[in-house]
């Protein structure tokens, strides 16, 4: 099996258990250099290489960087590595983007010249369901539609039918959650509302929503805090969950919900360009 096969065997698989990660692949190549067009490279956050090759020192500081970069907004980038004598030519000093691409220099002997693709490759966005109720049934399903990575946590007693998600947990203590930006959201509707509260405000999120009324959230938060639960992270929780667009059916109070976290999801993208809406 060749080194292009190998890496993308285990691009597959990093996709597949839901790690983030960068893919470098070297685009084109002039003069001189290391790696040719086509090596690709897998890093980690941590900026290891865990497989490919993309060259040696020339250009890994550049794409390490970037790597990082594209992991934190999720948007893709183009490395250029130069001699400094071409990017005098080009108007442009090392670290300055242009046109889309950032530049750096090469100060390795060869001079050549290496534009680097760096694609991030982020897990799902997750939604962590903590209920059996109506709501919560159709939130899951509405959810995995929009490309969430669903985790659905409530007693099996309380589940009717086997729910739509990617992941169901007996109680109220989800497990082995992705390293992906969580939402979480509690539709209990009575049923073990302050104990699925409680296991919600342990998980580290953006985004927290009760299903239920402001009254009834005033109400557990007294019982929460008794518990020793920080108020202010009681006062964190959207209650009630979703925009306020009239639903009234459980199909409509979820779509409220999935816009709500659209929203939050999407805050600061929506000015950046289209390859973010595919991240």
């Amino acid at each position: 099996m060749g080194a292009h096969a190998e890496v993308m065997d285990l691009v597959a698989q990093m996709k597949a258990t839901e790690q983030a990660f960068v893919l470098a692949t070297v685009v084109r190549t002039v003069s001189v250099t290391a790696a040719k067009a086509g090596a690709k490279a897998i890093i980690r956050p941590d900026g290891t290489v865990v497989a490919g090759w993309i060259g040696g020192g020339c250009a890994k500081g550049a794409v390490l960087k970037a790597a990082r970069e594209a992991l934190a907004d999720g948007e893709p980038r183009m490395v250029s590595v130069q001699p400094e004598n071409l990017l005098a030519e080009l108007g442009v000093k090392p670290g300055e983007t242009k046109e889309g691409v950032r530049f750096a220099s090469n100060m390795c002997p060869s001079k050549g010249t290496m534009d680097i693709f760096v694609e991030p490759v982020l897990p799902h966005p997750s939604l962590v369901i903590l209920g059996a109720s109506p709501v919560a049934l159709s939130l899951a399903a509405q959810a995995r539609q929009l490309g969430y990575h669903v985790t659905l946590a409530a007693p099996a007693a309380d589940l009717a039918t086997v729910p739509d998600a990617d992941l169901v947990v007996d109680g109220f203590e989800p497990h082995h959650l992705n390293n992906a930006r969580r939402f979480v959201v509690v539709s209990t509707q009575g049923k073990g509302d302050e104990a699925a509260l409680k296991q919600a405000l342990a998980i580290d999120a953006p985004y927290h929503a009760f299903v239920g009324s402001k009254r009834k959230m005033a109400a557990l938060r007294d019982k929460l805090v008794a518990t020793g639960i920080d108020s202010a992270a009681i006062d964190r929780v959207k209650a009630p969950a979703g925009l306020d667009l009239g639903g009234i059916t459980p199909e409509e109070i979820a779509m409220s919900i999935l816009a709500e976290i659209t929203v939050e999801r999407r805050r600061g993208q929506r000015l950046a360009g289209p390859m973010q809406g595919a991240k």
